[in-house]
């Protein structure tokens, strides 16, 4: 009979077998996608005035979002930041890497992904770059945008969104531009990463490549972020990273074309505004103002 530990040991087993089966026969595009539908905490709770937003796709889902207005101190809002955030959970357990925005004087626009929090359907990779340009311009027709600078700030996974959607939209010179691009422990790319993770796992090392090959590399960052050149790009990434390594940020920012700017910082994976001071460089970079 098998003891405690070996039970276990065949379990995890059973368990990394059925994970791989499922890999070989569906690709592995879905370990990008971890989408629940908790509420975690909504603006109120936090003092801040908000709307829910509803926007329409056009192949058929319907988004939902937070609008955060400037904090009315401010008598006039400086820009508006759009939030593109991570792989996992939805924008109530994001919110705090925005709160901070509005009492700086920062319309806040963040939205969930098709099938996170209360938006319908299921995400994919193409399905979720659809929905970050959905959001864009829904954002840009906006009246409290008008002549304001708008930012575009991805986290993550929403930082590779980011980079597809502002280098199509600054080469295709729509209005109103984006003042600047901030990415915050972004991957390098959808396929690189996913080869990079399957590598470092003894029984998926063997499969790392013809798994990683079922993700499209039509969306590489590395390919893409010089694209985004006339517009200001910030890259931001943690020497402490533990899920996506230090070494992603330096490869897009390498590949960024100038103006850039890279703000190493030492804090877990998505955790940067925890740091005053990296609040303070962003802000800087948002107004401006050299580091």
């Amino acid at each position: 009979m098998a003891t405690g530990s070996a039970r276990l040991l065949l379990k995890g087993f059973a368990s990394a077998g059925l994970a791989l089966t499922l890999l070989l026969q569906t690709g592995c595009s879905s370990v990008f996608f971890y989408p629940d539908k908790v509420t975690y905490i909504t603006p109120d709770r936090l003092n801040l005035e908000y709307d829910d937003v509803l926007l329409d796709t056009t192949d058929g889902e319907k988004l939902h979002g937070w609008w955060l207005p400037a904090d009315a101190a401010e008598s006039d809002p400086k820009g508006t930041v759009y939030f593109l955030h991570g792989n996992a959970q939805n924008i109530s357990s994001h919110l705090m890497n925005v709160a901070w925005l509005p009492e700086k004087g920062y319309n806040v626009f963040l939205i969930d992904y098709r099938g996170y929090g209360r938006s319908t359907g299921a995400p994919d990779i193409e399905g979720t770059l659809h929905d970050s340009e959905a959001g864009l311009r829904w954002l840009m027709e906006q009246s409290q945008t008008n002549d304001r600078p708008i930012y575009l700030l991805g986290q993550s996974l929403g930082g590779a969104l980011g980079i597809a959607l502002a280098s199509e939209w600054v080469q295709r010179q729509e209005k109103p531009p984006l003042e600047g691009v901030i990415l915050d422990g972004t991957f390098s790319g959808f396929r690189s990463i996913a080869q990079e993770k399957l590598g470092s796992f003894w029984l998926t090392w063997p499969f790392q490549i013809p798994l990683s090959r079922t993700i499209t590399d039509d969306y590489e960052g590395v390919d893409h972020i010089s694209r985004i050149s006339p517009v200001p790009v910030m890259v931001i990434h943690s020497v402490r990273d533990g899920i996506i390594p230090f070494h992603h940020g330096e490869a897009l920012y390498e590949a960024a074309n100038e103006p850039k700017q890279f703000l190493p910082t030492d804090t877990p994976h998505a955790a940067t505004f925890v740091i005053p001071a990296y609040k303070e460089a962003v802000l800087g970079f948002m107004e401006g103002s050299p580091e």
